[in-house]
C-alpha cells in the first residue's frame, strides 16, 4: 500500500469550513498506515495520532463484544428472555400502530431475549418513519420530551438520567414492534449496557475494562477524559459554517450518569485497530471463534429487514449482525454520527479508520471516509 494514495484522498477535505482535523489509518496484513492531518479544533493545536474522538455509534459493536464475553462466561443466555435482570421489560405491551396513542396496545406476544437486543430486533428504536410523518408520533413525543431517554434522535448524555432511571422509564413505554418482528436502530444496544451491567455486577465501564479494554490494550477508550487536551473539538454544520458542538473541557470532561452503550465512549485511532484486530484474528483473547462468527455475519431475517432500515436502500447489499452493519462481500464496521467510520474486510485483509470531529448530517458516509477507503483498496489492487 502506499500512503501517500491515502494521503490525497483525505487532504483535500482538511480545511476550517469542511473537516478541521482527522486520523486515518488503513492496515493491511502488517502494515499499518497512519496519517494525521489538520486541528484538532478551529485555530487549535495539530492533530496527533494519539488524539481523542468522540466514536458515538461506534460505541454500539464494542458493546456487543462485552455482551458476548459477558455470555461466554455463562452469566447471560443469548436466547433467554432478559426479564431476570430487567425486571423493568417484562409483560410488554405493543402498540398496535407504531404512530399510534399510546393507550392502543396490545400484549407482546413472547419475552424480549438478549438476541433480539443484540440484533436490534426487540421491538424499540429508531425508524426513518418516525421523521417523515407530518404529525410527532406520540411514542418519540414521550421517549424524547417526557422521559429524556435521548434514544430515538442523536445521543444527549446531558439529558440521560442514571441506568436505573433510565431503564424503569423505558419500561413505562409500549413497544414500537412485537419482539423479533422488525430492525429498530439504537436502542437495543443502550438496553445492553444495562443488561450486561447487572448480569456482571459491574458497572458498565468496569464490564468495557476487564473484559476489552484491558486485554487488548485499549488504554484510551473511556466514556470521558480528564486528557482534555489531547479531545477534539466536536462540530457540526450550520448555514454560517461550523459551529462548535461540543468543547474539549465540555461534556466528555467528566463522567455521564448513563454509560450508554449505543454511544458515548472516546477512542483513539489505534485503540479501534487493537479492537479490529481481535475480530480477525478470531477474538483471541477476549472472545471465541463462534461469537466472532455471529458477530461478523448476517443475524437478520429477511422479513425483520423488510421495513427497511436508515435510508432507502440500506439493507440492499447489507444486513445487521450483533451491534453492527455486515456487508455481502463480508466487509463489517459501523460509522459514528460525531464524524468517524470504522470498517473492516477479512477477505481483503484491510481495515480502514477515519476519526474526524465533523458531525455526520445524513446516514451516508461522508465523502473524506468514502475517499480514503476506496483509496485503501486501489492501493491493494
Amino acid at each position: 500500500m502506499s500512503l501517500d494514495q491515502v494521503l490525497a484522498a483525505a487532504e483535500p477535505h482538511i480545511g476550517d469550513e469542511s473537516v478541521p482535523g482527522l486520523v486515518a489509518l488503513v492496515a493491511h496484513g502488517e502494515e499499518v498506515l497512519v496519517e494525521a492531518l489538520g486541528h484538532l479544533s478551529i485555530g487549535g493545536p495539530p492533530v496527533q495520532r494519539d488524539s481523542l474522538f468522540r466514536i458515538s455509534s461506534i460505541t454500539k459493536p464494542i458493546t456487543a463484544a462485552a455482551t458476548l464475553a459477558v455470555i461466554e462466561e455463562g452469566l447471560l443466555g443469548i436466547d433467554d428472555p432478559v426479564d431476570r435482570l430487567l425486571p423493568e421489560l417484562a409483560n410488554r405491551q405493543v402498540l398496535k400502530r407504531p404512530h399510534g396513542r399510546l393507550e392502543e396496545t396490545v400484549p407482546a406476544t413472547r419475552p424480549i431475549t438478549t438476541r433480539d437486543l443484540l440484533t436490534f430486533t426487540f421491538g424499540f428504536g429508531l425508524t426513518t418513519e418516525m421523521f417523515s410523518s407530518r404529525t410527532p408520533w406520540p411514542i418519540v413525543t414521550a421517549s424524547e420530551e417526557k422521559l429524556r431517554l435521548a434514544t430515538i434522535g442523536p445521543p444527549n448524555r446531558v439529558a440521560q438520567p442514571d441506568a436505573d432511571i433510565w431503564i424503569a422509564r423505558l419500561g413505562t413505554l409500549p413497544l414500537i414492534a412485537q419482539p423479533g418482528e422488525r430492525w429498530l436502530y439504537n436502542t437495543g444496544a443502550s438496553v445492553l449496557s444495562v443488561l450486561v451491567a447487572r448480569a456482571a455486577g459491574q458497572t458498565f465501564d468496569e464490564v468495557l475494562r476487564t473484559r476489552l479494554f484491558e486485554p487488548l490494550g485499549m488504554f484510551d477508550t473511556a466514556y470521558w477524559t480528564s486528557q482534555t487536551h489531547r479531545l477534539a473539538t466536536a462540530y457540526r454544520r450550520t448555514p454560517d459554517g461550523l459551529a462548535a458542538r461540543d468543547e474539549p473541557d465540555g461534556t466528555w470532561s467528566r463522567p455521564p450518569a448513563f454509560l450508554d452503550g449505543a454511544a458515548g465512549l472516546l477512542s483513539t485511532v489505534d485503540d479501534l485497530y487493537s479492537f479490529a484486530r481481535m475480530l480477525l484474528r478470531g477474538g483471541a483473547p477476549v472472545l471465541s471463534a463462534g461469537s466472532v462468527r455471529a458477530m461478523t455475519t448476517d443475524q437478520l431475517t429477511d422479513a425483520q429487514k423488510a421495513h427497511g432500515g436508515l435510508s432507502p436502500g440500506f439493507f440492499d447489499r447489507s444486513s445487521w449482525s450483533f451491534c453492527q452493519m455486515v456487508y455481502d462481500g463480508g466487509a463489517f464496521g459501523w460509522n459514528g454520527g460525531s464524524g468517524c467510520s470504522w470498517r473492516v474486510d477479512p477477505a481483503a485483509g484491510l481495515t480502514a479508520i477515519v476519526l474526524t470531529q465533523r458531525e455526520l448530517e445524513s446516514p451516508e458516509l461522508p465523502q473524506v471516509h468514502r475517499d480514503v477507503q476506496a483509496a485503501a483498496y486501489a492501493a491493494l489492487a
